[in-house]
C-alpha cells in the first residue's frame, strides 16, 4: 500500500514493512507520514529562519567591515558579536523547531509554541534601541 511521501511494501503476512531510509527512521521513529504539503510548508519555514539568521550573520560581518567611522573598535566588534551570535542561535533554533513540528505532525499531536519568535523580536528591538541612540549622539 503507498502511503503519502514514501511507498510501504506488503510482505506476505500483510504488515507494512517500513520503506523509508535509516536515517529517516532514526531522526522519525514513530508516528505516520503526514500530508508531503505540511511537510513542504515546514521546510520552507525552516529556511525562512535561515534566511533570517543568514541576514543576522551578514549584519554582524557588516558592522565589523564598514562601519569605522560611525562606532568605536569596542563597540563595532561587540556589536558584530552578538548579531553573529544571535544568527547562529536562530540557525540551531530553526532545526530543533522544524524536527519538533514534523514530530508532532507526524504524531497528529498539536504543534510546539515557537519559540524563537521571541528571541527575533527581543534582538531586533535592541538593535533598534542601539540604533537610535548611535543616531541620537548618545553612544559612539
Amino acid at each position: 500500500m503507498a502511503v503519502w511521501g514514501y511507498p510501504r511494501r506488503v510482505s506476505d503476512d500483510n504488515s507494512a514493512e517500513d520503506t523509508r531510509s535509516r536515517i529517516a527512521r532514526r531522526v522519525f521513529p514513530d508516528g505516520e507520514d503526514p500530508d508531503p504539503r505540511f511537510t513542504l510548508a515546514n521546510e520552507r519555514t525552516f529556511l525562512s529562519w535561515i534566511r533570517t539568521a543568514l541576514a543576522f550573520i551578514g549584519g554582524g560581518i557588516a558592522v565589523e567591515a564598514f562601519t569605522s567611522e560611525i562606532f568605536s573598535t569596542g563597540l563595532r566588534a561587540t556589536l558584530s558579536i552578538v548579531l553573529m551570535v544571535i544568527g547562529f542561535i536562530l540557525a540551531s533554533g530553526a532545526a530543533v523547531r522544524w524536527h519538533r513540528i514534523e514530530s508532532a505532525m507526524r504524531r497528529k499531536t498539536s504543534l510546539p509554541l515557537p519559540l524563537i519568535i521571541p528571541i527575533v523580536s527581543l534582538a531586533s528591538a535592541l538593535g533598534a534601541g542601539l540604533l537610535v541612540l548611535v543616531f541620537a549622539g548618545l553612544l559612539r
